[in-house]
């Protein structure tokens, strides 16, 4: 499965699947053979920021 390319379906989709599936943003991100900070850039173009203690983006 492919992660959405807009910045915005992106963000739902990452908090969804840390909410549910995955411990960081790490493990999620080697789920989807893919890097942490290139997800954390994308969604830092909206404005929104990992945070490690809630394990979502806000």
């Amino acid at each position: 499965m492919n992660l959405p390319n807009d910045p915005v379906m992106l963000l739902s989709f990452v908090n969804t699947q840390l909410r549910d599936n995955y411990t960081d943003l790490a493990e999620l991100a080697g789920a989807y053979m893919t890097d942490a900070d290139t997800l954390e850039k994308k969604l830092a173009s909206i404005n929104y920021k990992y945070d490690r203690k809630q394990n979502q983006f806000i």
